[in-house]
């Protein structure tokens, strides 16, 4: 999986998650990260429902 710009690196994401009490190595932060960018890429904001007025 390749994005463009990747704006968080792997040795971030683990310093971060190391922060709030979750221990990880850099081949776990890197799945997470990946599965991170992938819902992102795939995520669709909602659509503005438009309330008509009688």
């Amino acid at each position: 999986m390749n994005f463009i710009e990747k704006n968080v690196s792997v040795e971030k994401a683990v310093i971060i998650l190391s922060k709030n009490g979750i221990q990880i190595d850099e081949k776990e932060a890197k799945i997470i990260l990946e599965l991170l960018y992938l819902v992102s890429k795939n995520y669709d904001k909602p659509k503005e429902k438009k309330i008509l007025y009688p």
